[in-house]
Formats: C-alpha cells, sequence, structure tokens
C-alpha cells in the first residue's frame, strides 16, 4: 500500500459485485496486497457461520465490508433478512476482525438519521432511523462498537457509480421511456460517488496501515464520508441532464414534487446531509464535492470505462 506498509497483506473485500465492492477492488488492486473478493455466490451474509468460515480460510489482516441489504422499500417486510445482513453479519465480521487484530472497514448510511435536523449531521447526534433499512444499519454500527478492536464505520450517502442500481443510472434510462419525469424536491442529501469512497478508504487504510494516525484508540471510530455539499433529489437530476448531453440523452422535462407526492413502503428523512469535518481533522482526507464527482462520472460513462472487474475467489 504506502511505502511503509507491509506489502503481504491479505485483504478481504465482501460485498465484492456492489458499487462500493467494485471500486474497493479497482482502488486496492496493486497494492501488493493479497485481495479476496467475496460476493453472495461464495458467502450468505444471513448465515453467521458461513461468514465465521470465510474470515477464517482468508485470514485477513485487512476486512473491507461493502455488503448490505440495500432494498429499502423492500426491507419493511423482510426484517429479520434485513437485521441478519446489516446487524448480525457486522458483527460476527467484528467479533472475527477483534480476534484475529485485523482491521475492519465497514460502510453506514445516512438514513440512520430522522431528517429533522436543519444543520449538516455529526457524529455525535442522536440516531433516529425512520425505516427498517435504517434500524438495522444502525444496528450494524452498534455491534461493531460494542465489539471493539481496530474499526472504522463509514457512514455516507445516495451512493452511486457506473454500474449497478442508483438514481443516476434510473435517470439515465428513464429519459430514454419518457418525455416527463416527477422527482422529489423536499429530500436533502449528498450524491456520493463509489469511486470517491473507494479513493478516500484506500488513503485512510494506507494510514493506518503505516501507523501515520497513531494507534487504534487514536483513530478507530465513527466518521461521515460522503462528497461536499448537498442537493435535492430534483436538483441532482437537473445536474445529471445537464451534463448527459454528451451522453447523447434528451433532456426530458423535469417536474418537482413533494414527498408526499411520491409515497414509498419506507419512509425517507427529508435532511440526510451529513457534516465530514470529523473525517478532515483526523485523517486529512475530504471527498470532492458532488458536482465535480458527478462530472467525473459523467465522463466516465461517456468513455465506456465501466469495466467489469471480476470477482476474485
Amino acid at each position: 500500500m504506502s511505502e511503509n506498509a507491509p506489502s503481504s497483506l491479505r485483504i478481504l473485500i465482501l460485498g465484492a459485485a456492489g458499487q462500493v465492492g467494485r471500486e474497493l477492488q479497482r482502488s486496492f488492486t496493486g497494492s501488493g496486497s493479497i485481495i479476496t473478493a467475496a460476493g453472495r455466490e461464495t458467502v450468505d451474509l444471513s448465515n453467521r457461520e458461513q461468514v465465521r468460515a470465510l474470515v477464517a480460510r482468508v485470514a485477513p489482516d485487512v476486512l473491507l465490508n461493502a455488503a448490505a441489504y440495500t432494498a429499502v422499500d423492500r426491507a419493511e417486510s423482510e426484517p429479520e433478512l434485513a437485521h441478519a445482513v446489516n446487524a448480525e453479519a457486522p458483527r460476527v465480521l467484528a467479533e472475527e476482525a477483534r480476534a484475529r487484530n485485523a482491521l475492519l472497514v465497514h460502510y453506514s448510511t445516512d438514513y440512520v438519521f430522522n431528517g429533522s435536523k436543519r444543520e449538516p449531521w455529526i457524529e455525535e447526534d442522536a440516531p433516529h432511523p425512520l425505516n427498517i433499512y435504517g434500524a438495522s444499519k444502525l444496528a450494524g454500527e452498534q455491534a461493531i462498537q460494542a465489539a471493539g478492536g481496530q474499526y472504522l464505520i463509514f457512514r455516507t450517502s445516495w451512493v452511486y457509480a457506473a454500474e449497478g442500481k442508483n438514481f443516476l443510472l434510473t435517470m439515465l434510462r428513464l429519459a430514454r421511456e419518457r418525455e416527463k419525469l416527477l422527482i422529489v424536491n423536499d429530500q436533502f442529501g449528498a450524491p456520493t460517488t463509489a469511486v470517491e469512497l473507494a479513493r478516500a478508504t484506500r488513503a485512510i487504510v494506507d494510514g493506518v496501515l503505516a501507523s501515520r494516525y497513531g494507534e487504534a484508540h487514536d483513530w478507530a471510530g465513527l466518521y461521515h464520508m460522503s462528497c461536499a455539499g448537498e442537493t435535492s433529489w430534483f436538483g441532482f437530476a437537473q445536474a445529471i441532464f445537464a451534463r448527459a448531453e454528451v451522453l447523447g440523452v434528451k433532456t426530458p422535462e423535469l417536474v418537482p414534487i413533494p414527498s408526499v407526492e411520491f409515497p414509498t413502503p419506507a419512509t425517507r428523512p427529508r435532511n440526510s446531509v451529513l457534516s465530514n469535518e470529523k473525517l478532515a481533522a483526523r485523517f486529512g482526507v475530504r471527498l470532492a464535492p458532488w458536482g465535480d464527482a458527478l462530472d467525473g462520472m459523467m465522463q466516465t460513462l461517456n468513455a465506456g470505462a465501466a469495466v467489469h472487474v471480476p470477482i476474485q475467489k
């Protein structure tokens, strides 16, 4: 990784086929480490024994958990499965990581908050999730904190990439199918690319392994990690189509609507903007402004550079 870090580390990436998991594979490739990337066909995260067996087999020095149950609306009718994947699996991973003195990196969500605050949320704010998904992710955070050891929990928001299921790709698809799109304009957050998350994670992991941040008690904990700035879903859509001409996508009519006109099984927080000051202060790392990150993503799509990363076993 860095020139001061060991070169024969074993890294286990969970959620290999997901948006963040793929970018973590790209980011850590070439680090000199042995990378094992596991997806659903390798391990069932709702099965604790399978999770323990995988960790025992790989014996990782670094465990990057980008796996999660992310079907926010479906979680309302599958609370047990959401809890198993988002809360129980992280608990097992934290226990296994501590037993092996390994570094655990885990990703959580802005949906642990109820959205009632007007200012950006800080790590010390009390979480009050509005939906099953948020509650399950909060339980995962708490389980990792209870296990202790060398861990980093990164809360992020509105994640998207050049692959997968996300708001960006949905907008581009719908624009080819419809002339008018109704977009919610009273929910606010920070669109965050998986590329930026992986870049920041690599920088921080390198620093931790090179002992640039001191001992674990100096840096272990919970941090917010999202692109800078904020917008609404409507503002995000406007920004996407302002840049979509290079992709040959015609801009549809965009109509702002309140959340009440777009009911969903799971309630979303109105404001889930995260403050990243603690991350910057502790590690000297900031993610790009969300508009700049979007520029980079559109360039990637235009270049056809969303290269498939094979899942390593």
